[in-house]
């Protein structure tokens, strides 16, 4: 489609560049249709739009501490659904011990986002050493086990009746963020022939959110090569480099690592702050009503959040205005660091999610008074 030129409308007292130049004593919102590509209107506030002293209704924010869940299943449809709709089912997934038994979702694709722990993945393409901070996309249909070298916390996101896919990357090219040459996959190594044999395996089966179980007299996993497009693929959170302006706080979904058909996957991983005396160095308010937005916070300080700490998750639904906590907004303009240090998980759905009784009952139910402002 051709961006042909189009001259926005100003009306009153208002920048004429979006997060920079904000006229003095205002904070800025955001309206957009489409998340962050569509039309928008950016309107400048006398108080912060967060600055509310009482919300009720089901449009409150929510927010959940999932490193109260431990339970440690042996499958991955055990393990309890933390956020779920109709193109996607998110679970919190102890795994201490070995799987028992292999486990394969005809669902559709399944991201699994190791949070804690290390250990090896086996799957129909072979070997991989997975640790603390991989992200791993395995293809519907595959057969996959895991063996804990030490226990591990695992964000599980199914892709249902769809794919994982990379993003467009437009103008900056195919190589930018990461360079899909940084995506490892499995090896037909000793460590993958070594689990071959024929002792007798069972296989969980996901279909249609149930699992039926197949058994075989010997370890299917028993390929002693393949060749073709498709694969199992492991990527690090470290090995990906954020785009930034040192002019211009850019939006979240400069930092979609991910696409499914109804969602996509976002990576927040350490970069500069913006440099530009009238940059916003936060994020920006925006009230996203086509998404519902979840965060999984993985590691180090959330700079635009208070009391939250890696392992907890928190759900933006849909319409709901948000942006920085009041202490990350006496930073808007001057920051301490000249880098942030976080890594998390942003996931935002077309449709609205559904909360599952675990996430239930790890709610911290004073996230939507976290921000108002202390007396």
């Amino acid at each position: 489609m051709k961006r042909y030129l189009n001259f926005p409308l100003v009306k009153g007292t208002a920048s004429r560049q979006a997060h920079a130049d904000l006229p003095e004593g205002t904070y800025e919102r955001e309206m957009s249709k489409e998340g962050f590509f569509g039309p928008a209107a950016f309107f400048y506030h006398r108080n912060p739009p967060t600055g509310w002293i009482d919300f009720d209704g089901p449009l409150a924010p929510r927010a959940f501490d999932l490193t109260r869940i431990n339970d440690a299943p042996g499958s991955p449809w055990s393990a309890p659904v933390v956020l779920h709709n109709k193109a996607t089912e998110i679970r919190l997934w102890c795994l201490a011990d070995p799987m028992p038994t292999l486990a394969r979702n005809g669902d559709g694709d399944q991201l699994l986002f190791l949070h804690r722990g290390s250990g090896d993945f086996f799957c129909d393409f072979g070997h991989l050493a997975i640790g603390q901070g991989d992200y791993l996309v395995i293809p519907r249909g595959t057969m996959w086990r895991i063996v804990p070298a030490e226990p591990m916390r695992i964000l599980a996101v199914e892709a249902t009746n769809s794919s994982f896919t990379l993003p467009d990357r437009g103008l900056l090219g195919p190589h930018a963020i990461f360079d899909p040459a940084m995506m490892d996959t499995p090896e037909i190594n000793e460590a993958f022939r070594a689990q071959q044999g024929d002792t007798q395996t069972r296989v969980a089966v996901k279909k249609r959110g149930q699992v039926s179980w197949m058994t075989y007299p010997f370890n299917p996993l028993d390929a002693v090569g393949w060749h073709g497009e498709l694969s199992a693929a492991r990527l690090n959170v470290r090995d990906i480099r954020p785009i930034m302006s040192h002019r211009y706080h850019v939006p979240p979904s400069a930092h979609t690592t991910f696409l499914a058909d109804r969602f996509v996957v976002c990576t927040f991983a350490p970069r500069p702050f913006e440099t530009d005396p009238g940059a916003i160095k936060v994020p920006f308010f925006h009230n996203n009503d086509d998404y519902d937005e979840v965060l999984f916070y993985h590691d180090g300080d959330f700079f635009s959040r208070d009391n939250i700490h890696p392992g907890m998750m928190t759900l933006h639904p849909g319409g709901f205005t948000h942006g920085p906590h009041p202490k990350a907004l006496t930073r808007m303009f001057e920051q301490p660091k000249a880098m942030t240090d976080e890594y998390a998980v942003m996931i935002d759905t077309r449709d609205p999610l559904e909360i599952g009784e675990a996430a239930s009952a790890v709610e911290w139910t004073g996230y939507k008074d976290s921000w108002k402002t202390k007396s």
